[in-house]
């Protein structure tokens, strides 16, 4: 089974010493995000076939890295958008990120990284045009280092429009049509093509135009180009239009501090817990 790590929540970034307890135990018991109710998932090297970790942060997970490596070989989707503090209260600096996907790429290869710019906001601080630009500043920093980005179009989310509303009163929040959306897409597609990079969407098919193609952020392909031999998985998205691989999710909802104001996995980011009973 390939493990995610975490579309819920910043594993690396919040709860690497976890992680890494976790991978000593060989297991770890995950809450249904619905039900409540524990189900195991294995950790132990028979029974994993790769690592997909997703975060804006590895500083604090070196370590963690390495010790996954030993099991399994990992990829890395990095998140990097820059867009204003306001929007990211708490998320490390662009310089910081860009540093950090230099040397992921140096030590573990140029396959083992994907850039996010996820998702795309259309706001009043982050029209088309700064996506636009700063796309390509982004893009000028990181094409050395990676051979792809992935995109989406912002999802707002009911829990997402109640902590734009709370954290960020004044600031204006749009819900473009598809028409415009796919525009704007397009173009960040063709400036990805101008710098090297594979523009990709993730879960949104119904938004491919231009240079775009559908993402699979959790990828068998990548993960056997990494580790130097096949891994293999069935197609199973997560939500309609995904193209992923199949995976288990070890991660917990309402334990990410980066106080993303247009979060989908954080109900109040007053109310965020950190340490190891948070996932």
């Amino acid at each position: 089974m390939i493990i995610s790590a975490s579309y819920r929540t910043d594993i690396p970034a919040f709860h690497g010493n976890w992680f890494r307890a976790r991978l000593g135990q060989g297991f770890v018991d995950v809450p249904n995000p619905y039900s409540a109710k524990t189900y195991r998932v294995s950790l132990a090297p028979a029974d994993v076939d790769g690592f997909v970790f997703w975060t804006r942060n590895t500083r604090p997970f070196h370590a963690g890295l390495d010790a996954a490596r030993l099991i399994a070989p990992f990829m890395v989707t990095y998140t990097l958008t820059g867009y204003p503090e306001r929007l990211e209260q708490g998320v490390p600096p662009v310089a910081h990120a860009v540093r950090e996907i230099a040397r992921l790429a140096r030590l573990y290869g140029p396959r083992a990284v994907v850039w996010r710019y996820d998702p795309v906001l259309w706001s009043d601080l982050t029209p088309p045009d700064f996506h636009r630009q700063n796309l390509a500043r982004l893009a000028d920093k990181l094409a050395p280092h990676v051979d792809e980005v992935t995109f989406s179009a912002a999802t707002l989310y009911a829990k997402s429009v109640r902590n734009l509303k709370r954290m960020t009163p004044d600031v204006s929040v749009f819900d473009p049509d598809d028409t415009a959306k796919r525009d704007l897409l397009a173009d960040l597609g063709e400036i990805a093509v101008a710098h090297g990079l594979r523009p990709t969407i993730c879960s949104q098919p119904h938004l491919l135009s231009g240079p775009l193609q559908p993402a699979a952020c959790i990828d068998t392909a990548r993960l056997s180009g990494i580790g130097g031999q096949p891994v293999t998985a069935r197609q199973k998205g997560n939500r309609p239009g995904c193209a992923c691989a199949e995976s288990r999710d070890v991660g917990h909802y309402d334990s990410c501090a980066h106080a993303c104001v247009y979060c989908y996995a954080v109900r109040d980011h007053a109310k965020v817990v950190l340490g190891t009973a948070s996932v």
